[in-house]
């Protein structure tokens, strides 16, 4: 007889397996196929926000995210940009997440992504309702109104079997199985650009950066390159970097100065060795919906992009967040097909923003800028500019992804999106803050489910018996007072994703009941 499974997810990678413990701690089964037995060593994905934090205090892995990969004292987390070369005279900070970081419960963190991997499998293996099938592959999709089936292939054998599951995400990567056989289109948009990823050790890079404390990747603007970055990190601190630029098509390791193209990116000559040389094309694509039929998609399977900002993997865990719940509340029979419809009607278009609104932004600005000055032709103008460049901040502060107008947050106006603006306010549609800078006790309040936050607890009966009339978990926890002040909202509902459905003064029975039903996709007449 076959194993049978509330969801089955194609891909463990993080987002996959961030997916499945989300689902696995609300009690849903679920079997996990991924192609590695091993987590890939290639680092990517390394700048972790403070929301993605958030996320592995919800799964319960925060303090192992925090320790998987230490940064010794001193090491730090911050960015730069620099001009010309990573040596020149002209810097100033860049990606600082510090900046927001009262806007969130818990703290960014910065490790490579084979260390977040592990780190989310060991978790996975603590769950009861996950089972992981390392060493296999989707190989072939069936689906129906009622389930999918999905064969899956031994990745060295010839072993086959059918995983019978109710749902089927794909959290498989830019080239998603699950994405192409549910039909999934996706829009691509192509800079034509082949990039270099080179992952190297140098001990001497590490003593010429020591004038920069603090910094953990580089950002290099140079004229020669349209605005296209040369882009250092640091990997093991003193020891590992990885690099990535734009090289002509053709490049292989053989007939390219990749060590000549460092020395450029530098300014000097340094020794190192190489690990690994390979390439990728600098596109960024985009699923033109997330979910058909019983088959959703997350992650690289929705969206893929340039690493510029440290977009991809936090843009994956809350794909993950987000879908997680939802399909948790419809398998238990408390939300609506509406609200797994819901899923891609808020993703879609926050990470749409993301492309438009900062990526493809950061390079039509940087290209701008380097066509316009140059401290060789007129030293003042460029100083100016660049001054400009510092003080105005590199888009965390306007990076702010919310849910405004979306089809389960009643009353908002507007449309999803990736550009907003920070704020102690609890507003609908957007993440919850804490409660004022000092605020953060707030955050052990939330539930698994939804959450009401009251100044009076009178407010709260009219919800309560909504929520037992709809079956939908509902927390009421005791509350600060001095929360509300902050918040400047006295009724507050949150999601189990912690973004806030519904925030106001007052309510009637009737409010309660249109906002609750709405926010779980069946809006009543």
């Amino acid at each position: 007889m076959r194993d049978s499974f509330d969801v089955v997810i194609n891909g463990g990678g993080p987002v996959g397996l961030g997916l499945a413990v989300e689902l696995g701690q609300r009690g849903i089964r679920v079997c996990v196929v991924e192609r590695y037995p091993e987590p890939q060593p290639i680092p990517k994905g390394q700048n972790l926000t403070q929301r993605t934090s958030e996320h592995f205090r919800a799964w319960g892995c925060e303090d192992e995210l925090h320790s998987a990969h230490p940064i010794p004292k001193g090491g730090g987390i911050g960015g730069m940009t620099a001009y010309g070369t990573l040596l020149s005279d002209h810097t100033y900070d860049w990606l600082n997440r510090s900046n927001v970081k009262d806007y969130y419960f818990a703290p960014n963190a910065r490790l490579p992504q084979y260390a977040t991997e592990r780190v989310l499998r060991a978790r996975a293996a603590e769950i009861p309702e996950i089972t992981v099938l390392y060493g296999w592959y989707g190989e072939s999709l069936e689906m129906t109104d009622t389930a999918v089936q999905l064969t899956i292939a031994e990745r060295d054998g010839d072993g086959r079997q059918v995983i019978d599951a109710s749902y089927v995400v794909g959290c498989d990567g830019s080239r998603s199985f699950i994405r192409e056989h549910a039909g999934i289109s996706e829009t691509l948009s192509d800079h034509n650009r082949m990039m270099a990823l080179l992952v190297f050790r140098s001990e001497e890079l590490h003593e010429l950066l020591t004038r920069y404390p603090g910094k953990a990747f580089y950002n290099v603007l140079h004229p020669d390159y349209e605005g296209y970055w040369l882009f250092f990190g640091r990997v093991d601190h003193g020891l590992s970097w990885f690099f990535h630029a734009p090289v002509p098509y053709g490049t292989t390791a053989e007939n390219f100065d990749f060590r000549g193209l460092l020395h450029k990116a530098v300014g000097q000559e340094f020794a190192l060795e190489f690990d690994h040389i390979g390439h990728w094309d600098l596109r960024v694509s985009l699923a033109d919906t997330y979910r058909a039929g019983r088959a959703f998609i997350a992650g690289d399977a929705a969206h893929s992009h340039p690493p510029y900002g440290g977009y991809g993997i936090n843009t994956g865990f809350e794909d993950a967040r987000n879908l997680g719940w939802k399909l948790a509340a419809r398998i238990k029979g408390w939300g609506s097909d509406a609200l797994l419809d819901s899923y891609s009607a808020e993703r879609q278009p926050v990470f749409a923003s993301t492309a438009r609104d900062f990526i493809e932004n950061f390079i039509r600005e940087d290209r701008e800028f380097l066509n316009q000055h140059s401290p060789t032709k007129d030293t003042d103008a460029f100083e100016t500019a660049w001054k400009a460049r510092a003080e105005g901040g590199s888009g965390v502060e306007d990076f702010e992804p919310n849910y405004e107008g979306s089809p389960i947050v009643p009353g908002s106006q507007g449309t999803p999106s990736a550009k907003g603006s920070h704020s102690f306010v609890a507003r609908a549609g957007h993440h919850l803050p804490p409660a004022g800078p000092e605020g953060r006790a707030a955050g052990v309040a939330l539930s698994a489910g939804f959450t009401l936050l009251c100044a009076d607890p009178a407010n709260a009966a009219g919800f309560s018996r909504a929520a037992d009339a709809m079956a939908v978990p509902l927390a009421i926890p005791n509350c600060a007072a001095d929360w509300f002040t902050a918040w400047e909202r006295r009724i507050i509902l949150v999601r189990p994703d912690g973004f806030v459905a519904w925030s106001g003064d007052s309510c009637t029975d009737e409010d309660v009941h249109r906002i609750l039903s709405a926010t779980i996709g069946q809006p009543r007449d």
